[in-house]
């Protein structure tokens, strides 16, 4: 076994027996814990902003409420998003295992994917920081409406497809749709953030998992629970900001030490 491999084993018994002492486990989790879903992530070596820096326009809200190309664009690239041929990897799996046992407290993710509650998590203890994009919000009436349907209109043709909800008149409202995420200079939703923030003060133990801790206000959650006394263990390919003040920080693909760590919390 080489130098590497048998320290990454010591961080991950250490991280193991501090979830094995946890009874209120808070997990935060970013794009690192999907990419072995195949779902790339934005801002890593062969993220999508990384490789093209011009798909982030796509997310920043003003420039899609204004330019009906960047709409089309945008409408495109869901519809070929590699996230409908993803599966909940063994990662995800982990998580509900830790659920089923009786420890895990909350889901903070910053993922759009889903997969959270495709691997079998309660819906109800999964906070989406970043909105979802297994659905469509109308920009005008805010009525919701599942991806699927609408992206068979962007199938038959619909380049920019409006939204057919009923108006106050019963015509259709004509507003413009967007995938029910939160894009650049679009407000978080605040309950959403309340009670990720609860959750972050209640927890006895913080688990950050496949995020570089760079995004705010999902990354303060770390330091919350941090001056409230929690442990926090850190499980990511790479550095992160606050590998300093984690208790332990396991570095490895994810779907490989997730399910090794998680497994103190089912003894």
């Amino acid at each position: 076994m080489t130098p590497g491999a048998t320290a990454q084993r010591r961080e991950v018994e250490r991280a193991r027996r501090r979830v094995a002492g946890a009874r209120r486990v808070v997990v935060l989790t970013g794009a690192g814990i999907s990419t072995d879903s195949g779902i790339p992530d934005f801002r890593g070596p062969n993220g999508v902003w990384t490789k093209n820096p011009e798909a982030e326009k796509l997310a920043t809200l003003q420039v899609y409420m204004s330019d009906p190309e960047v709409r089309r664009r945008a409408w495109r690239q869901r519809l070929e998003s590699p996230t409908w041929q993803a599966r909940p990897n063994a990662g995800h799996l982990a998580l509900v295992d830790l659920e089923r046992a009786g420890v895990l407290d909350t889901i903070v993710t910053q993922n759009i994917d889903g997969l959270h509650q495709a691997a079998g998590s309660d819906p109800g203890r999964i906070v989406e920081i970043h909105g979802t994009m297994r659905e469509v919000a109308c920009m005008a009436c805010g009525n919701r409406t599942p991806m699927p349907a609408i992206l068979e209109r962007v199938a038959d043709g619909e380049e920019d497809p409006p939204c057919t909800a009923p108006g106050p008149s019963g015509a259709p409202c004509g507003g413009i749709l967007k995938s029910a995420t939160i894009s650049f200079g679009q407000a978080l939703v605040a309950e959403d953030l309340e009670r990720a923030h609860e959750a972050a003060l209640r927890c006895d133990l913080l688990l950050a998992v496949g995020s570089t801790l760079s995004v705010y206000p999902a990354a303060g959650l770390v330091p919350t629970a941090f001056q409230a006394g929690a442990p926090v263990v850190i499980v990511n390919g790479g550095p992160t900001e606050f590998d300093e003040i984690a208790d332990v920080v396991v570095r490895g693909e994810i779907s490989g030490v997730l399910p090794a760590i998680v497994a103190g919390g089912l003894e």
